[in-house]
């Protein structure tokens, strides 16, 4: 039988934009992500934020959910504009009071606060100056930082500074499916020094305002493989892995940004400054780890390329991702065994699916729960390996609005109906509920 250690800690992660709505609420400010969805043609549907799972009134409720369901830990992130509606400056008390019930009452119901400083949502004032390209921004990120650590750094002791800074620079800067909306690879290289730049600068903030706290960053990962064994295609994998991967795996471990890849995208670096690296690999406590699946890679100009051995497995999720747990437990082992880490959280795994509310008012969700079976199971095989793999946090604790795809996928654990605002665990969540029970999957 799978089994975890008996400190293992199993959560579920949120971010704020995708749940809590009152977008305009109590002082809050416009973030880039109100303006983007507000813009026709950004989103599925037309789909915005503005209310999502209304999670800033009905957290009280959403406690006793995660209660019930026996989590260890919550994975949550805090809106900068709710905090500083311009971005620095003048504090918003309203935004910060609403974080401070979260976090009491998640700790009166026993389960551990993870709070994400930054989740995608930037006060849309600091766009308007530059947005991540522009170094200000990550001297506002510093004060945002310094102010929400003064409020909560007494009870939370586990802090992640940025998700997934690969997506930010090039989902919003340079392939502008994501807010701010921007298609310019001399706006997203900058975008992503001063990214990491922020949160090297914060981590020592963080450390001073919240004592004994354990501070980190959290990055999307996934193995990059070659289709065949030929030079050409490991070539290209090896690109690929450079500019997801070790594009901010390196700098953050004190190796600088990958020499093959800053000669790949022939630009003058000119926005570091001395010192930037230095700050940029302060150290930290742990690394978390997004994970959804691998990328198989081929490059169809080669001549006489080598015959294709790598496939993908034919499984997917609604998001067309392959579903490949086998590359979980690949990943870890690498990031412990050559960037070694102190220790490593999964911090989003998960998947979407197209949930339906059955006739018996049920939600019958059994491939998450295969999914999720499988993953852990790969997660329980790095530990054996010698991994320190400290916890797991599926993404997501409920149904919420998936960015771009608005409300089209379901990755929750449980269902939302968006009209009623009714939760309903799903299938996978009552299976989950025993898994932390057990300690295994296996249950």
């Amino acid at each position: 039988m799978t089994t975890f250690p008996s400190d293992f800690i199993w959560g579920a992660a949120t971010a704020s934009y995708q749940i809590e709505g009152a977008w305009n609420a109590d002082g809050k400010g416009e973030s880039i992500w109100d303006r983007f969805s507000h813009t026709p043609g950004k989103v599925w549907g037309g789909d915005t934020g503005d209310v999502a799972c209304d999670h800033y009134h009905r957290w009280p409720d959403d406690i006793r959910l995660m209660a019930d369901l026996g989590l260890h830990a919550y994975r949550f992130s805090i809106a900068w504009p709710r905090i500083l509606p311009d971005g620095r400056g003048q504090i918003n008390q309203a935004g910060l009071d609403f974080y401070s019930r979260l976090v009491d009452g998640l700790l009166e119901a026993g389960i551990t606060p993870f709070a994400t400083l930054y989740h995608w949502d930037l006060p849309q004032a600091l766009q308007d100056e530059g947005g991540w390209p522009a170094r200000t921004t990550a001297e506002a990120f510093v004060e945002y930082a310094d102010v929400v650590s003064q409020h909560l750094g007494d009870r939370v002791k586990n802090w992640m500074t940025l998700n997934e800074p690969w997506v930010i620079a090039s989902l919003g800067y340079l392939m502008g499916v994501h807010a701010p909306g921007h298609q310019d690879l001399d706006e997203m290289l900058p975008a992503s020094h001063h990214l990491l730049l922020a949160h090297g600068w914060a981590v020592p903030v963080l450390r001073r305002n919240s004592p004994d706290a354990e501070v980190g960053i959290v990055l999307n990962l996934g193995p990059q493989v070659p289709a065949s064994p030929s030079a050409a295609d490991r070539a290209a994998a090896r690109y690929f892995d450079g500019v997801t991967n070790r594009w901010y795996l390196d700098p953050i471990s004190g190796r600088g940004y990958p020499a093959d890849i800053v000669q790949s995208y022939q630009r003058e670096l000119d926005y570091i400054q001395p010192g930037d690296m230095d700050a940029i690999a302060v150290p930290i406590d742990f690394l978390g780890v997004n994970y959804y699946t691998r990328g198989i890679h081929r490059d169809n100009a080669a001549k006489d390329n080598l015959p294709e051995t790598v496939h993908h497995t034919g499984e997917s999720t609604e998001m067309g991702w392959e579903v490949h747990p086998e590359s979980l437990y690949d990943l870890l082992g690498r990031l412990h065994f050559e960037y070694r880490f102190p220790a490593l959280y999964v911090t989003e795994n998960g998947a979407a699916y197209p949930d339906l509310l059955s006739d018996d008012g049920h939600v019958h969700d059994a491939d998450r729960i295969s999914y999720l079976r499988r993953h852990f199971q790969s997660a329980a095989r790095a530990i054996a390996a010698g991994v320190p793999l400290k916890g797991y946090f599926v993404w997501s604790l409920m149904d919420n609005f998936e960015w771009s795809f608005g409300y089209s996928k379901r990755f929750g654990l449980v269902y939302v109906d968006y009209e009623t605002q009714q939760r309903i665990p799903k299938d996978s969540a009552l299976w989950y509920k025993r898994v932390i029970e057990t300690n295994t999957p296996d249950a």
